[in-house]
This record gives structure tokens, sequence and C-alpha cells, in this order.
């Protein structure tokens, strides 16, 4: 298994998923943002309602960060609250020192953006389609002091082994680790949030996928206290609102774990009927090994079709704005059953009506 590297930078790596459908001008069915549907639920909606009435009382982070501690077994110097897993990324950017940063694509790319705006060379890993977009250890350079990866990848859906991810650890350099997805995953395996013995070791959680609050910004970091402590230096003061605490809170209570674990298992019911209406089609390849709320796939004419399915009502990921990633290439959200179904209707429409090109190897 092998892996490019390289130093350019020609993606657009401002491109996120709520651009497919913003501004649009027309009601789409959201494939393209993998938010949870139907959330948040009225149980959150109501605390986080209630918590209006404090607005005028500074946000106090202490319950909630003591929360998300105990969610975790870490003593609460070991985690800090943020406004959204992207906030965490320009923390690190800003407040860490490093020499030769590498981040592994395809991934999210708000970590490599926020790496270049805070003045740093980034190098890029690109993993491979023709090996599943699985990580190779041995292909991250020795000399980086500052390694990202995320887990389950976005927008590839591949979750790679803990141990795997583990073994990336060594002294002197930081390894991030984004499970902003690692909760719509059963169980959470292959999470290594809570662990404290791997060193140089950041997880980035976000609260706002499961649980559809991508409006509040609400998410958190665990690492070693040294570190905890360097990126709340470059916080400005009250970062989290009290609205979001409270979300940080509740999304962290046995109740809601149990709701998360529930939904994580419905996914993968719905992840399956996807796949296998997926499979039918002879211009599409899946990547299979799918273990998010969402999958890539490669689809012949992919801009036309992408097109095509706004006019018939469907926004999906474009996979050009990901480095490692083509015109081809399109993330698509896992949803219900009913919505999956009218959503494979509309792809056979849009495959019948995309102009030929040569078929997919």
């Amino acid at each position: 298994m092998a892996a490019m590297r390289t130093h350019t930078t020609e993606h657009d790596l401002r491109h996120h998923g709520d651009a497919e459908v913003r501004d649009s001008g027309v009601a789409l069915t959201d494939l393209a943002v993998n938010v949870r549907a139907g959330t948040p639920p009225d149980w959150l909606r109501e605390e986080i309602a209630a918590s209006l009435t404090g607005l005028a009382a500074y946000p106090d982070g202490r319950a909630a960060r003591a929360a998300v501690a105990e969610r975790h077994g870490l003593p609460v110097e070991r985690v800090l609250l943020t406004a959204g897993a992207a906030e965490a990324f320009v923390l690190l950017a800003r407040a860490l020192t490093f020499r030769h940063a590498v981040v592994v694509h395809p991934q999210f790319t708000e970590p490599e953006a926020a790496l270049r705006d805070a003045g740093h060379s980034v190098e890029r890993v690109l993993l491979r389609p023709e090996d599943g977009f699985r990580l190779d250890p041995a292909s991250v350079p020795a000399s980086a002091d500052l390694v990202v990866v995320g887990n389950p990848t976005n927008p590839t859906s591949v979750l790679h082994p803990g141990g795997l991810l583990a073994r990336l650890a060594r002294p002197g350099r930081t390894l991030v680790v984004d499970e902003a997805f690692m909760d719509a995953v059963p169980g959470e395996r292959e999470a290594l949030a809570g662990r404290t013995d791997v060193p140089g070791l950041v997880v980035l959680r976000s609260l706002t996928k499961t649980w559809g609050l991508a409006g509040l910004r609400i998410g958190y970091v665990l690492a070693e206290p040294s570190v905890v402590a360097a990126l709340e230096r470059a916080q400005p003061l009250w970062p989290v609102s009290t609205p979001a605490l409270v979300a940080a809170q509740a999304c962290v209570s046995a109740r809601a774990l149990a709701e998360a674990d529930e939904a994580a298992r419905r996914l993968v019911v719905d992840r399956a009927h996807l796949l296998a209406g997926l499979a039918e089609f002879e211009e599409v390849r899946v990547v299979a090994a799918a273990e998010g709320p969402f999958v890539l796939v490669r689809v012949v004419g992919g801009g036309e079709v992408r097109e095509r399915l706004r006019g018939l009502g469907f926004a999906v990921r474009r996979g050009d704005t990901f480095p490692g990633l083509g015109p081809e290439w399109l993330r698509v959200a896992v949803r219900d059953r009913p919505t999956t179904n009218r959503f494979l209707q509309a792809l056979d429409q849009a495959l019948t009506l995309t102009s030929p090109t040569p078929p997919l190897p």
C-alpha cells in the first residue's frame, strides 16, 4: 500500500456541504450536509430553550466541562470546550509550535485551511482509492511533528483501526484525530477518545452532527493538560455560549448516549439500504467500507450528475474540493429508507440524462 505526498493547494479548502443547499432558490432534499435528520430532538430543544433565561450572566463552562470529562473517564484538565470542532483546528494551528505538519487526505479540509491561514506549510499524504482509502502508517513521514487524520474519515467514511492510528504517535509529535463522526459508529469502536497512554494524542469531538446543533457551535478537545492549557490561552474570553454549554452537558448524559447509540445502529441499516441501491448502477462505484453517516461514490460524469440531481430536487456534496479526489466523486448522506428510495429514483433519471462518457475502470 502506497500513498502520494504533495504540497499543492489547488483545492477549495473552504467549500463545505452547506454551500450545496444555501441560496439555491429551490427546496432541495439535503444529502450534502452530514447533520442527522430530524434533530435536535424535542427534549434537547427544551433544555436549550430553558437556558435562555440565564443569558444575562456570563457563560460558566465548569459543569459542562466536568460532564464531558466524566463521559470519557478523564480529569477535567484534559478537556477543552470549543465553539465546534472547527474552532479547535484554528486553536491548534495558532497555539502549538511545530515544523513539519502533515494532513492525511482525503479528509475534512478545515484543518489544512486553518494551518495555512496561520502561516504553516502543510504536506499532504494522499490515500488512494485502489487501497480503499486505508492508511498505511509508513506513508506518514517520520519527520512530521504534527499529523492530522479523521476517523471515521470525512468524506471516505473509512473507519481506521484505533490501534493503527495509535502507531502514528511518537515522542515530539502531536497526533490529532478528528472523531467528529465517531458517535455515529455503534459502540464507538476504534475510538481513541479517553486514551491517556498515547503520547501527543489530541482527539477532537463534535456534538453538532448527531444532535443537529451546527448552528449552535459546540465541540471539545481531549488532550494532555499542557496542550489543553495552551489552546485555552489562545481562546477569547467566554468562547462557548450558555446555550451551547447546556447542550454539551445534555449531549453527554446517559440518556443522550443511549439515544445516540440507538441512532448509530439505525444508521447501519439505513446505510446498508443505500449501498445496496447504489450497487444496482453500473455507472457508480462505492467506497464499500463505509462506517460513517455518509458514503463516497465515484460516478461517471459526476459533475453533470450532481447538477442533474439538483434539478430533480436533491443536493449531494461535490468531491473535487477534497485533496485526492476529482469531479467524478460525490458524497451522499445516509437518510431514512423512503428518502433513499426517492434519491435512487432521481439518480436513475440523472444517470439516464447524463452525456455518454467512458465507463469507470
